[in-house]
């Protein structure tokens, strides 16, 4: 089980200056779709470089054209990109052979899907390297979370991988690690802390236990 620094409110500057608070507990550091929007790609390539140590994903939480755009994103040295599981299978697939090209990782955001399973079941065939369950700020805000949804996936996705993303934070992390997913995505629950090296480290332990 890897651990997935989520950075969504943040430029540049800031995304290096938490990296580097927690750079020693987390396996993967996400450019998430708001630093995205307001940097570009090119906050991908300044993490990188500044982390070569670490994987990081870029969050462009493709739609349409993904061979293009999963092209563009591993160009500024992006190793896992997201694809949205509403998109076209064709989409999908464009993505998939695209990364393999450049020996990247496809990451399939589940947002917002109907037919969780059927749809987990499908993707998993297109030879995506994670699936993931994602509550976002709205459904959060709701009051929903993603734990049951990832109980759902795991018992149809047999070849990708597992993520689980949305709200989770110290005292809801036991419970997403009885589930047993591949990577934990963890963003305000360490982001949002005064002592972020710690709640990481924690989180770290927590995980390695699991």
């Amino acid at each position: 089980m890897q651990l997935q620094l989520a950075l969504d409110l943040v430029d540049i500057p800031e995304a290096k200056k938490v990296v580097k608070e927690v750079e020693a507990y987390i396996d993967i550091v996400e450019i998430g779709t708001p630093v995205v929007i307001n940097e570009g790609l090119r906050a991908v390539k300044e993490i990188k470089e500044a982390f070569p140590h670490l994987q990081v994903l870029a969050d462009l939480k493709i739609m349409d054209a993904g061979g293009y755009e999963v092209m563009k994103a591993s160009e500024a040295g992006a190793d896992i990109i997201t694809v949205l599981g509403a998109s076209d299978n064709s989409t999908i697939q464009g993505a998939v052979v695209e990364a393999r090209k450049q020996n990247r990782k496809i990451m399939v955001d589940m947002i917002n899907v109907k037919n969780l399973e059927e749809r987990a079941q499908e993707i998993d065939e297109l030879g995506v390297d994670y699936i993931c369950v994602h509550s976002g700020y709205d459904h959060q805000a709701a009051g929903k979370n993603s734990f049951e949804e990832l109980n759902s996936i795991k018992r149809v996705v047999k070849k990708a991988k597992t993520a689980i993303a949305g709200g989770i934070k110290l005292s809801t992390l036991p419970e997403v690690i009885q589930a047993s997913p591949d990577l934990v995505i963890v963003g305000g629950g360490i982001t949002g802390l005064d002592d972020k090296a710690a709640g990481a480290a924690e989180m770290r332990k927590l995980i390695r236990q699991g």
